[in-house]
């Protein structure tokens, strides 16, 4: 099987809808009438799509949509299609008599074939189209569809990754966090500290990446790569706490895979949020981090669930 449908809490007027062709794919988080946000890059080898209009010193206050999409830089192409599909609902900033969505996202790597296959306008359209705030598939699906873990020795050695969510919280103040992982690095329990996905040695076991690096035993690190995700919750947020969620979560990826945020990595955090929640946002922030590492450890260990 390779979706799952996690229970997890979306704020009202949050969807998510998933396209794919079977080798890449894309997932569009919909905000409808806009939600506050922040992003955080923190991989060497990011591709994004308008994380600047994110900064606080920016003057865009809400978003329509976060796009996460296989197809490296050419997945940037998908925003596009959410974008026309949210211009013809009427959601977006306006201009005069124009409407202009504001669409973030960011991208990962999984161009592995032969050809040039990425998600185009038509597909991230029909995720935007699919877009559901009820049984939401995750998994091999969406922008998770190519994603691999482990990639020290290629792909041949490489294990599957997925994209994962989860829910830490009460139906009163919630974080959701949905994460497509694709990373470098192995993911790890990171209350055991056992791998459950990652590089395999010739025997079929996990290599243990850090181990290899470490021991100088590793001709160069490869591959593309990149984990990218949206940290969603239903807390009222300034633009300055968004970013700061946003920021935090990474110490989620930290605590799941090893290593994060290499040069070979674009890692990505965008954080939305839409409610009126109120909450110490200290505790938001611890909230946040464990929501972060339970979607990557389920976007890897669904299958043998």
């Amino acid at each position: 099987m390779n979706t799952f449908v996690p229970e997890i809490l979306l704020p009202q007027g949050i969807k998510i809808g998933h396209a794919d062709n079977s080798v890449t794919g894309c997932t569009a988080i919909i905000c409808e009438g806009g939600a506050v946000a922040g992003a955080d890059v923190r991989g060497g080898a990011p591709g994004t799509r308008e994380t600047d209009l994110l900064h606080n010193d920016k003057a865009m206050e809400k978003i329509n949509a976060v796009v996460l999409s296989g197809g490296s830089a050419y997945g940037l192409e998908a925003s596009c299609g959410v974008m026309h599909y949210l211009r013809e609902r009427g959601e977006g900033f306006k201009i005069g008599e124009k409407v202009v969505p504001i669409v973030c996202g960011a991208v990962l790597y999984d161009l592995n074939g032969p050809d040039y296959n990425y998600p185009d306008i038509a597909m991230g359209r029909a995720a935007a189209e699919s877009a559901t705030d009820k049984n939401v598939l995750f998994g091999k699906v969406g922008a998770g569809t190519g994603a691999t873990v482990g990639k020290i020795r290629g792909l041949e050695f490489a294990d599957c990754g997925g994209i994962g969510a989860a829910t830490v919280g009460t139906l009163d103040l919630f974080v959701t966090a949905v994460v497509a992982v694709n990373a470098l690095g192995d993911v790890a329990d990171d209350k055991s500290g056992k791998i459950v996905a990652g590089a395999r040695d010739n025997g079929g076991g996990f290599l243990d990446t850090v181990g290899c690096i470490l021991g100088g035993n590793f001709k160069r690190l490869m591959y593309g790569n990149t984990t990218i995700g949206c940290i969603i919750t239903n807390a009222a947020l300034s633009k300055v706490q968004a970013n700061k969620l946003a920021a935090i979560g990474h110490n989620g990826l930290a605590r799941t895979i090893r290593p994060v945020h290499t040069d070979h990595d674009g890692d990505t955090l965008f954080a939305v949020s839409k409610g009126d929640a109120k909450c110490e946002f200290s505790m938001l922030q611890v909230i946040a981090t464990e929501a972060v590492s339970r979607a990557v450890i389920s976007a890897v260990t669904f299958k043998k669930a």
